[in-house]
């Protein structure tokens, strides 16, 4: 008979005895990574790819020299990085008074304007876009028709078809961001650093610019470069109204370039390999800034959080806040629910201009019954698998102690520093690639696909944030009681976090049901959701039948936005003290 060393006896066992947590996570990790950076890496080599899909590989240059030297490309480039400097700085300056009277002052009202900031932030941009059409049309618009009869005003004044209509329209969909994260930020400022300021003579104003914009660098910085890639990633606004006017931005000149019959796809690719080498420049440098920096503003000795007078500003101060608010919410909606009942989008002069065939038509056209149920089995399956996946990468990353969980929490970001449109560019590319993922082009699965990964920074962050404020207590006497890490999970922690399993799946729906930059190159026309079904409408000058699915889908979105609310406010997510 053989004999067995003592060291074959012992490694044996160990080899079989891999617990299942390290089989668990090695799945997750390798699952996360294979859908976030496989995409993002096909794209970069789809840049050197000259040949179409399915044809044998050629690789050259082609893509990047035509992407350096077509005079186009290079406008549209130049077009992106102008329209999202001019309107992210117009928006910052606005964004951050806006956050500091809200969280730092004694403005009334401050709850309900931020709530209505809060909504901003959900609105779908294309309703928001139609509703300022109605408005500020060079030939219609309301508010140049009101400006005409003016006796010292002799043509229209503004035109939303325009390089300002755009960063208009844009500024007021980006403020809602900006107040969501800079405003708790200001909150969690300790006062008494601004009452020393006080009592030494300046003035709020003096305070705000000399003592608490500097210490609000930081947070200042994320919401600015969330703000760059946002404005990046903008789509449906740029279609509607730079495009008529031959205005591209590297969005618009990506779907250009994949709408020509052929694609052009190396070019196209090429276009988005610079802008995510753009990117992650851009987010290195952020981490680097803040990771070589410690601010400590909120400590444990005389915490003082009271709110700054406004004297007798208080109201006038109000006034404009409040005016901004509805502008932002109010006003586009309603202006578009009076487009949608308008027998010609935005002619106010011609006979009989009001009618309901548009909303009978739509309600009888079989796309939008096909597009809602699109909506809701995508919405469905990027709420339910995100609410799942997400809690448990944010369990992994928060709970368990093991090599690369930093890289894992680095890629559950990531897709947060990626602009929609590129996204669903770098997924297009593998879906073409690698030929078992071919029967999924075209298909809802798809956009579930996009749509999760898009989501999912959002979702882990504010799972992470949950599991973070609850002690690991319970879980620690589950194991002392013989419980293994996974019962542990699905039998302590699952329960205890279902509220925000609820939170991050509506969250996830909201953005199913709002995206279209993600998925507009990746849908169909059977699969093609309320967001895609509306931009086919207004873009194909069907205004009046876009303005009625574009306003249902805000409905909805506000709707679901609202039950996240609740539900998220009292497991504090969200909630506003």
């Amino acid at each position: 008979m053989a004999k067995v060393s003592t060291a074959d006896a012992i490694s044996q066992p160990r080899l079989l005895a891999i617990e299942p947590a390290t089989i668990c996570i090695a799945v997750l990790f390798a699952v996360v990574a294979f859908l976030v950076l496989t995409p993002l890496l096909l794209l970069l080599v789809g840049s050197f790819q000259l040949a179409r899909p399915g044809e044998a590989p050629v690789y050259g240059l082609a893509g990047w020299r035509r992407a350096f030297s077509d005079p186009s490309i290079l406008e549209a480039l130049w077009n992106t990085v102008s329209l999202a400097v001019v309107r992210q700085s117009i928006a910052l300056v606005i964004g951050v008074l806006l956050s500091w009277l809200i969280a730092r002052t004694d403005l009334p009202w401050k709850k309900a304007l931020e709530f209505m900031f809060w909504i901003s932030f959900f609105l779908p941009p294309l309703p928001v876009a139609l509703g300022w059409i109605l408005l500020l049309d060079g030939k219609f618009g309301l508010v140049n028709q009101w400006l005409q009869t003016l006796p010292f005003v002799g043509g229209p004044i503004f035109n939303i078809y325009s390089y300002w209509g755009i960063v208009w329209v844009h500024m007021t969909t980006s403020l809602g961001v900006k107040v969501l994260l800079l405003a708790p930020a200001f909150r969690n400022l300790d006062a008494s650093l601004e009452e020393s300021a006080r009592s030494c003579g300046a003035n709020p104003v003096v305070t705000l610019i000399r003592i608490v914009i500097p210490l609000m660098m930081p947070a200042i910085l994320v919401s600015t470069v969330l703000g760059l890639i946002r404005s990046m990633e903008a789509f449906e606004i740029e279609l509607l109204l730079g495009v008529p006017i031959g205005l591209f931005v590297y969005s618009t000149k990506i779907r250009d370039l994949v709408a020509y019959e052929p694609p052009e796809y190396a070019p196209a690719t090429a276009l988005g390999s610079i802008f995510l080498v753009l990117l992650m420049v851009m987010v290195a440098l952020q981490r680097s800034y803040l990771g070589q920096r410690l601010y400590r503003t909120v400590t444990g000795r005389g915490f003082s959080t009271n709110p700054t007078s406004l004297g007798r500003w208080r109201w006038p101060i109000f006034s404009v806040v409040a005016l901004i608010a509805f502008s932002v919410t109010v006003v586009p909606l309603m202006v578009l629910l009076m487009g949608t009942f308008m027998r010609a989008f935005g002619y106010f002069n011609i006979p009989r201009p009001w009618t309901i065939e548009n909303w009978q038509r739509v309600l009888a056209d079989p796309s939008l019954i096909k597009s809602l149920w699109n909506t809701l089995i995508v919405g469905l399956g990027t709420a339910i698998s995100g609410a799942a996946i997400y809690a448990l990468i944010a369990y992994v990353v928060v709970r368990r102690q093991f090599k690369g969980k930093a890289v894992l929490d680095f890629i559950s970001w990531l897709p947060w520093a990626i602009p929609g449109i590129l996204m669903g560019l770098a997924l297009l590319w593998t879906v073409f690639e690698t030929r078992v993922l071919l029967p999924l082009y075209g298909s809802v699965y798809l956009l579930i696909i996009a749509l999760f990964i898009k989501s999912m920074p959002f979702g882990v962050q504010i799972a992470k944030g949950v599991l973070v404020q609850l002690g690991p207590e319970l879980e620690e006497a589950a194991r002392i009681s013989g419980g293994s890490w996974l019962q542990c999970y699905r039998r302590v922690l699952i329960p205890l976090l279902t509220p925000t399993f609820i939170v991050v799946g509506l969250l996830g729906f909201i953005s199913a049901a709002r995206d279209i930059s993600t998925v507009v190159l990746l849908g169909s026309s059977q699969s093609r959701t309320m967001a895609l079904l509306a931009l086919d409408y207004a873009f194909g000058g069907q205004f009046e039948r876009g303005a009625v699915v574009a306003f249902l889908t805000s409905l909805v979105v506000i709707v679901i936005a609202l039950i996240a609310h609740v539900v998220g406010s009292k497991v504090g997510i969200g909630g506003h003290r």
